[in-house]
């Protein structure tokens, strides 16, 4: 029997094992990609708390304005 193993370390190509460390090309895209999702997320929290501004600031403007016949 041949043993594939054989203590010689063997090209696992694209595919390395899981506890290889990662390249610096995929250190540089995962770091890109973090900060894109960063962004990206920051993005959305202002424009949740400017529609939550303009939310309040129509809640305000209702509550001082003269009740008007609601149906």
């Amino acid at each position: 029997m041949s043993d594939i193993s054989g203590g010689a370390a063997r090209d696992l190509g694209p595919h390395q094992h899981a506890h290889a460390a990662p390249s610096t090309q995929q250190m540089r895209t995962v770091g890109q990609r973090r900060r894109d999702a960063e962004e990206k997320l920051e993005h959305h929290l202002q424009e949740a708390r400017h529609k939550g501004k303009l939310h309040d600031l129509a809640d305000e403007t209702e509550a001082a304005s003269p009740d008007v016949a609601k149906p």
